[in-house]
């Protein structure tokens, strides 16, 4: 059950609003029936209702917005194979995470470790390939290890509608990448303090879950009493599953241990979440929904999840 934040009235499936992140009855979940704080965002000049595909207007199946998706070969209209993606940047981002994973796996059946860490793992021997700053984001742990990439795209699937949701797809996408890529660089970091750089082929990181755990730190600013249920079983606000990961990540980074997991950018990453958070807190008007919405899209009834929390990998 949740409450309707316009009317207080219980509801067993409440709708959720894209635009301000509000919790309404079936009365109120209309924009215009909440006073929807998203209006004043509203300023196509042809009164075309927003379908939930996207920010523009689908003219003859292609976008008209002049982005990314409007200048590929194919169709991306609402009926389009790439219809799912548009405006969602969550799932554009899970499905570049597991294009990227069966790259890797090519990589390495081509040209073995070698050719796979010179392309995907951020390496305290040459930071300098800038290409990996990136890469190493989106790729995982290559198989047999399929816990890795499952764990953290489980931790985007369930965080990062919420956050895309209050902030929008192009500052979701920015904050994404950035904090994954300062998340690394923190990591890698720590390891050429620790005199890895002139051990060949020891180090690195790769993972999403730096960037994983910046969206889950916006959250926890924006919400605290979300409830999120920890391995599926145990129900906890998030403000304390996010306080028992930082409290492990600074415990390992200050002992050194931890094995293979990254604590560094763990902790980096989840800063950089709780800042922006903040950020979003005091300079826009937005209202955090007080349950998990399973889909992803506007209008459908919610249910809780969550999971423990991400792993970026370090080598």
């Amino acid at each position: 059950m949740a409450k309707c934040d316009a009317c207080g009235k219980d509801e067993s499936m409440p709708y959720n609003c894209r635009h301000c992140g509000g919790t309404y009855c079936a009365e109120h979940r209309l924009p215009e029936n909440h006073g929807c704080s998203g209006l004043k965002d509203w300023d196509d000049p042809n009164g075309v209702f927003d379908s939930g595909f996207d920010d523009s207007v689908q003219t003859g199946g292609r976008s008209s917005s002049g982005g990314l998706l409007a200048k590929l070969p194919i169709d991306t209209g609402p009926g389009g194979p790439l219809a799912y993606f548009r405006g969602n940047m969550t799932y554009t981002i899970l499905l570049i995470i597991w294009v990227t994973w069966a790259a890797q796996i090519l990589a390495l059946l081509v040209g073995g470790g070698a050719l796979h860490r010179s392309l995907f793992v951020l390496t305290p021997q040459n930071p300098e390939y800038v290409w990996t700053w990136f890469t190493s984001i989106f790729a995982h742990a290559p198989p047999p290890n399929l816990f890795h990439i499952v764990f953290n795209s489980i931790v985007i699937f369930f965080f990062g509608p919420l956050v895309e949701r209050y902030v929008g797809s192009k500052k979701f996408a920015i904050l994404f990448v950035v904090s994954g890529v300062l998340a690394g660089l923190s990591q890698i970091g720590i390891q050429i303090a620790q005199g890895y750089a002139a051990i060949p082929g020891i180090g690195g990181v790769l993972g999403a879950s730096g960037a994983a755990l910046a969206i889950m730190g916006v959250i926890t600013v924006l919400n605290p009493s979300l409830k999120v249920y920890l391995y599926f079983i145990l129900p906890v606000p998030i403000w304390l599953l996010t306080a028992g990961t930082a409290v492990i990540s600074i415990f390992f980074v200050g002992t050194g241990g931890g094995g293979n997991i990254a604590h560094m950018a763990h902790l980096v990453g989840l800063v950089i979440g709780l800042a922006y958070g903040e950020y979003v807190k005091r300079t826009q008007n937005v209202r955090a929904p007080n349950q998990f919405q399973l889909g992803g899209g506007p209008g459908g009834p919610g249910g809780p999840g969550g999971p423990g929390g991400p792993g970026r990998r370090r080598f």
